[in-house]
C-alpha cells in the first residue's frame, strides 16, 4: 500500500510529541492525522484501506478470516502508539517495531487473495527467519543465522509463497527493519539462501537508467551491469536498487534482474558477475543530493604516520559513515564527505581529536562545506579507454561548475565529483550529453530582442531546428525570450514560432519585463550548455554582458554597443572569454553575416600581422554612392533609399557615420588598438543645419541645398576617371571615415546596391590584399549571421 510506512513514521512521532492530540488514546478513531502526499492520512484511513481491499477481493470464510486479523493487527499497532503517546518517547526500537506493520498488513493480505484465486499461496512471516543486530531502523543482517532458517522452512507442496519484505527481527527477538530498500534485500536474502537461478525486482520504472529521469530527461535504459557497477551506482544514489541488496545474490552468483511492473514486455536491467560492456565508456552516472565536506589541513599533517588513522577513528567512534575521502599529495590537506546530519557531530569529533595541533597552530579547526552533491560516474571501461575524466571535467568547466573534491579508486571503475548542491542536475545533465548522446550537441537559448532581427532570427529557428537536430545533431531549445513589453520562460522549451505573438504589447500571457529578473531566472534554471542572446542595440543590455558572462553563460551578440564603448569593458569580455572559455561571439557586429572578425582572428592566431584595412562599412552610405552617377540628385537618392528601408526613419542616423564608426572600432579593437570611440576621425558628411533640422522633412529641405555641392565633388571626381565611396580606414593606430574619390581599379567601385566591403592588407597579403564583399545589413544575413554564432556554441561543446 503505498504510503503507508511513511504514515505509520509520521503517526508514531506525532504520538511522542503531541499526545495532547489524543482522546482516550484512541488513535483508530482518526484524531491523529499525518501529512501523506499533501493529504491527511488516519490510522483509521489506513484501516479502511486495507478492509477495502479484503472486501473486493475475498468472500465467505475467507473475508471474514482477513477481516479479523486485519482488526487484530490494528488493536496491537494502537496498543504500541498509546503507549509512546503516554511515555511521549519513541525509541528506535519502537519505530521499528511500528513501520514493520505495514508489511504485516499487507503480505498476509495479497497471501490469502492469491489462494482464492486459486493458488497454492501461503504467507511467510520474515521476522521468523531473518535475524539482525540491534542497529535499528537500517539493522545489519546476520546472513548466517538467516540462511540456516530459510534453508530449513519446509516449502514442499506450495507452489508460492508471499513473504514480508523489510522486516525482520534481532537475536532477542525484537522487531527490527532493513532500511532503506529493504524489501528487495529480503528478496536477495532469500535467493541467496536457496540459491535460486536470479532474483527478480518488480518496480514502476523499466529498470536501472543512465541516471535519474527526474533530473535528465534524456536518461536510457541499462541493459546489463556488473554487481560492482550496480553497486557503485546505487551507492551514489541510484534509486532503483539499493546497496545492500546486492552483496547477498555477488557472494552466490545469482542475476538480479530489475523489471517494471506496469510494462512486463520490457526485459529490464540484468545484474551479472560479468556483463558485457557496452558502447559507451561509462555505465552511467549518479548523485547524492544530500552531502557535507569535513576539510582538515596544516603542516602538521604533512608526514605523520597514523594521522589518516585517527582522522576516521575519530569519525568511527561516533558512528559517523564517511562516504567519499579525498587527500592532496602534499598530505596538507585531507577531506571527507558526510551525511549532512553528521555534519556538526563529526567537527566536534575532530575539534576534540586534533585539540593538541590546533592549539598548537600546526592544524587549522575543521571546517565544513555545506549544500554539496556528490556525482558518480560509473563504467568498467573507463579503466581501457582514455580522455574519460578529461571529458567529465570539460563537461562541468564548460558550464561553470566548480569541483569542491575529487576521488577515484584504483579500480577506475568510478569517479566521485563534489559540487554545489544547486549545480546536480546541471552537472548530471552535462556529463549525460557528453557520453551519451552519440554526438547530439545542445544549447539551451535565452533571447532578448523580438523585432527586426530578433524575430528574423526566431523564424529561422522555427524552420530549422528539426533539420539541425535530425541531420546534424545540434539541438537548440529556447527556454527564455523576452522584449520591452515582456518575458516568458520554459525549461523544456518555448515554441519560436508563438513567442513574438505572446510578447506583443498588451499580451497577458507573459512577465512584465525586468532585465534582472530575466537575468536571475536565466541563472535560476541553470540549465546546462546555456546561452545568451542580445538581438538588440540596448546600451542598457549591453552593460549586463560581463555579469552574464562571469555566471560562465555565453553571450551571442549584434548589438555594436559594448565592443564599440569602453575599451577596457571590451578589453575585460574578450579576455574572460579566451582565459575561461566561455563564448563571447559578436561576429554580426560588424558586416552582418560576412565573415570579417573571424577572418581577422585567424591571421592574428596563425602569426599573420594586419597592416591596414579599409571598409566600406555602412550598407545606407553604400546604396547612395553606388548610385550616385549624377542622373539624380543627393538628396533625392537619400528619399529613394529610405523608402526602399535602407536608412532608418531619420536618415541622419546613417549619414552621421556613428554606425560606421563603431564598426570602425571594432576592426580597430580586433587588431591590438586600444582605442576609445573619441579617437575616431569622423569626416561629416552633412554640414550641421541638416543635423539641427527638428524633424526628417525639415532635415530634408536643407539636404537639397546642399544638392549642388554633392554634384560638384561627384562631377569633379568623375572627370578624372574616380567615383566617390566612404571608406573606414584603420592604419597605425588610427581609425578615420573620410568621403574619398576612388580611382579605377579600386575594388570599392566593384560594389552594388548596399554591399558590404572590407579590404584587408597584411604581412602575407601586401601585394593583393584580401577582399571580403557581400550584403553588410538586413534582417535575413543578420539573424542568419546570429545564428551561425549559436551554432557555433553547440560545436565549442564537443
Amino acid at each position: 500500500m503505498s504510503g503507508v510506512t511513511n504514515t505509520l513514521v509520521n503517526l508514531a512521532r506525532k504520538a511522542a510529541n503531541q499526545p495532547e492530540a489524543y482522546t482516550g488514546f484512541d488513535i483508530s478513531s482518526g484524531t491523529i492525522a499525518a501529512e501523506e502526499n499533501g493529504a491527511a492520512m488516519t490510522l483509521a484511513d489506513i484501516k479502511r484501506r486495507h478492509l477495502d481491499i479484503s472486501a473486493a477481493f475475498l468472500s465467505g470464510a475467507e473475508h471474514n478470516a482477513a477481516d479479523e486479523e486485519i482488526e487484530k493487527t490494528f488493536v496491537e499497532l494502537t496498543r504500541l502508539l498509546d503507549g509512546v503517546a503516554i511515555l511521549q518517547e519513541l525509541s528506535p526500537r519502537i519505530l521499528d517495531s511500528i513501520m514493520s506493520f505495514g508489511e504485516l498488513l499487507s503480505a498476509p493480505l495479497i497471501a490469502r487473495i492469491l489462494r482464492a484465486s486459486g493458488l497454492h499461496a501461503e504467507y511467510l512471516d520474515s521476522r521468523e527467519l531473518i535475524v539482525t543486530d540491534n542497529c535499528y531502523g537500517a539493522a545489519h543482517v546476520i546472513t548466517g543465522e538467516t540462511y540456516r532458517r530459510i534453508r530449513e522452512t519446509d516449502f514442499a507442496g506450495k507452489s508460492l509463497f508471499v513473504a514480508s519484505g523489510f522486516v525482520a527481527r534481532t537475536e532477542d527477538g525484537s522487531a527490527a527493519t532493513l532500511g532503506r530498500g529493504g524489501s528487495d534485500l529480503s528478496a536477495a536474502l532469500y535467493g541467496a539462501a536457496l540459491n535460486v537461478e536470479q532474483v527478480e525486482i518488480w518496480t514502476d520504472v523499466d529498470g536501472i537508467l543512465t541516471a535519474d529521469p527526474k533530473l535528465v530527461k534524456d536518461a536510457f535504459l541499462i541493459n546489463s551491469l556488473s554487481y560492482e557497477e550496480a553497486m557503485e551506482l546505487s551507492h551514489f544514489g541510484a534509486r532503483v536498487l539499493h546497496f545492500p541488496t546486492i552483496r547477498p545474490a555477488l557472494e552466490q552468483g545469482i542475476p538480479i534482474v530489475i523489471r517494471n511492473t506496469f510494462n512486463p514486455s520490457c526485459p529490464g536491467t540484468r545484474i551479472t558477475e560479468k556483463a558485457d560492456e557496452g558502447e559507451y565508456p561509462i555505465r552511467g552516472i549518479s548523485s547524492l543530493s544530500r552531502s557535507t565536506l569535513i576539510r582538515l589541513q596544516g603542516s602538521g599533517m604533512v608526514g605523520v604516520a597514523g594521522f589518516s588513522s585517527r582522522l576516521f577513528g575519530a569519525l568511527a567512534k561516533r558512528k559517523i559513515n564517511v562516504i567519499l575521502i579525498s587527500q592532496a599529495s602534499s598530505e596538507y590537506s585531507i577531506c571527507a564527505a558526510v551525511d549532512p546530519k553528521s555534519g556538526d557531530d563529526a567537527l566536534d569529533a575532530l575539534n576534540e581529536e586534533f585539540s593538541r595541533e590546533i592549539a598548537a597552530g600546526v592544524i587549522d579547526k575543521p571546517s565544513a562545506e555545506k549544500d554539496l552533491a556528490i556525482i558518480g560516474v560509473v563504467g568498467r571501461r573507463m579503466k581501457r579507454v582514455s580522455g574519460v575524466s578529461g571529458k567529465v571535467f570539460h563537461a562541468l568547466g564548460r558550464n561553470g561548475i566548480n569541483v569542491a573534491a575529487i576521488a577515484q579508486g584504483s579500480s577506475e571503475l568510478n569517479i566521485s565529483l563534489v559540487i554545489a548542491r544547486s549545480d546536480e542536475a546541471k552537472a548530471l545533465n552535462a556529463i549525460h550529453e557528453a557520453f551519451f548522446l552519440a554526438g547530439v550537441r545542445s544549447v539551451n537559448l535565452f533571447l532578448i530582442g523580438t523585432g527586426l532581427i530578433g524575430g528574423t532570427l526566431l523564424d529561422q529557428l522555427a524552420q530549422q531546428r528539426e533539420i539541425l537536430a535530425d541531420r546534424h545533431h545540434i539541438r537548440i531549445t529556447l527556454a527564455g525570450a523576452g522584449n520591452y513589453w515582456g518575458m516568458l520562460f520554459n525549461a523544456s522549451g518555448l515554441d519560436p514560432r508563438m513567442v513574438k505573438e505572446a510578447l506583443k504589447e498588451g499580451a497577458s500571457t507573459t512577465t512584465p519585463f525586468n532585465l534582472k529578473k530575466f537575468i536571475d531566472t536565466m541563472t535560476a534554471f541553470n540549465l546546462p550548455n546555456a546561452a545568451f542572446c542580445d538581438c538588440t542595440a540596448s546600451d542598457e543590455l549591453a552593460a549586463v554582458y560581463g555579469e552574464i558572462i562571469t555566471r560562465s553563460i555565453p553571450v551571442i551578440t549584434p548589438n555594436k554597443r559594448a565592443n564599440s564603448g569602453d575599451y577596457e569593458y571590451y578589453r575585460m569580455l574578450t579576455a574572460y572569454s579566451r582565459e575561461r572559455g566561455i563564448p563571447y561571439l559578436y561576429e554580426t557586429t560588424v558586416c552582418a553575416g560576412l565573415p570579417v572578425l573571424s577572418t581577422l582572428r585567424d591571421l592574428f592566431l596563425s602569426g599573420d600581422r594586419v597592416r591596414s584595412i579599409e571598409a566600406v562599412l555602412s550598407g545606407t552610405l553604400s546604396y547612395i554612392f553606388n548610385n550616385f552617377d549624377g542622373s539624380k540628385a543627393f538628396s533625392v537618392l537619400v528619399r529613394e533609399a529610405k523608402a526602399a528601408g535602407y536608412t532608418e526613419p531619420d536618415p541622419r542616423d546613417d549619414l552621421n557615420a556613428m554606425d560606421a564608426a563603431r564598426k570602425a572600432l571594432i576592426l580597430a579593437r580586433e587588431c591590438g588598438m586600444p582605442l576609445e570611440f573619441a579617437a575616431v576621425e569622423i569626416e561629416p558628411l552633412l554640414p550641421s543645419p541638416c543635423f539641427d533640422a527638428p524633424d526628417v522633412e525639415s532635415f530634408f529641405r536643407e539636404l537639397e541645398k546642399n544638392d549642388n555641392d554633392f554634384e560638384e565633388r561627384r562631377s569633379k571626381a568623375a572627370k578624372e576617371g574616380r567615383a566617390l565611396r566612404y571608406v573606414a580606414v584603420v592604419e597605425e593606430g588610427r581609425v578615420r571615415l573620410t568621403l574619398r574619390s576612388e580611382e579605377t581599379g579600386s575594388p570599392f567601385l566593384t560594389l552594388n546596391d548596399s554591399d558590404n566591403m572590407v579590404v584587408i592588407k597584411s604581412d602575407r597579403y601586401s601585394k593583393l590584399p584580401m577582399v571580403i564583399k557581400g550584403p553588410g545589413a538586413g534582417a535575413q544575413v543578420t539573424a542568419g549571421g546570429v545564428f551561425a554564432d549559436i551554432v557555433r556554441i553547440a560545436r565549442t561543446l564537443v
